[in-house]
């Protein structure tokens, strides 16, 4: 069967897409957002994963909102990069691997999880950069990918509780997965921010620490909120924490424990708390 090895998170602003291209990771206001990823890349070196099934939420590039999904797998050979307006360079395709697509997606189908499956799929900065951050000396990571966006976007959201529940029946399946590949699991997103409104500019780091806390060692503590309430302690765009905890749910799976690897918490990077957190299967 195939390996969960563990579990990665980090956030994905669109600005650290400008300051890699612009080799600004050692200026003083990018230097301690960076300087959190080297211990993380030095062990995915050494556990060496062949895949990786991302959690991520779309920023309009398949998605809008006359047409948001709650959840949606990836079944595509690879993933292109598009541009946002960022002004951020596009990318090499990512490879796509489609015997775990369609392992995951019948699988969540058979748990009751109504998904849409996407035989062509564009990505966007919240799953192109994890990669240029977690593999920095490669072009292109040397991994497979399965994408899983969800709605983060567009009310009602899923509950916390039912993306946790997503992330369960995600790990399960991987574990029952029929082949010899190892599996990393990544949520991208976050932490607390707002971009809009009287709020924009919101950051709760006394929730963010509890949540990063949370993560290692009661994962489903943030499941009590409802999203409401998520977007009351983390901001309207800091519900993208709803990736992580599928992330969790996923390497909590079959009562897994789990170590922590490394993290890191930095305030502010572009208005946002920035997270970092890896997890490795005990």
């Amino acid at each position: 069967m195939a390996q969960l090895i563990g579990g990665l998170a980090t956030s994905h602003i669109p600005a650290i897409g400008g300051a890699i291209h612009k080799g600004k990771q050692q200026d003083p206001y990018w230097k301690p957002f960076f300087d959190g990823f080297p211990p993380i890349s030095h062990w995915l070196a050494q556990v060496k994963p062949d895949t990786v099934v991302v959690f991520y939420n779309d920023h309009g590039l398949n998605f809008f909102l006359d047409k948001m999904p709650t959840f949606a797998v990836g079944a595509a050979p690879e993933y292109r990069n598009a541009d946002e307006g960022w002004g951020i360079p596009t990318t090499a395709p990512l490879p796509g691997n489609l015997d775990l697509s369609w392992h995951l997606i019948n699988h969540l189908i058979e748990r009751e999880f109504d998904i849409v499956t996407c035989q062509e799929m564009l990505i966007d900065h919240a799953c192109t950069l994890p990669f240029k951050l977690f593999w920095p000396g490669h072009e292109v990571a040397p991994v497979k990918i399965v994408p899983i966006n969800i709605n983060t976007v567009q009310f009602p959201l899923p509950t916390a509780r039912r993306v946790y529940k997503l992330g369960q029946a995600v790990g399960e399946a991987i574990r029952a997965w029929d082949s010899s590949e190892r599996v990393v699991v990544l949520g991208t997103g976050g932490l607390s921010h707002q971009l809009e409104g009287e709020r924009a500019g919101f950051i709760n780091k006394r929730f963010d620490l509890q949540f990063l806390d949370s993560m290692e060692s009661n994962p489903e503590w943030a499941t009590q909120f409802s999203d409401l309430e998520l977007v009351e302690k983390a901001g309207t765009q800091g519900v993208e924490l709803l990736n992580w905890l599928a992330m969790r749910g996923a390497v909590s799976a079959g009562g897994a424990s789990v170590k922590k690897v490394h993290g890191n918490y930095h305030i502010p990077i572009s208005n946002t708390a920035t997270g970092l957190l890896a997890l490795e299967v005990a």
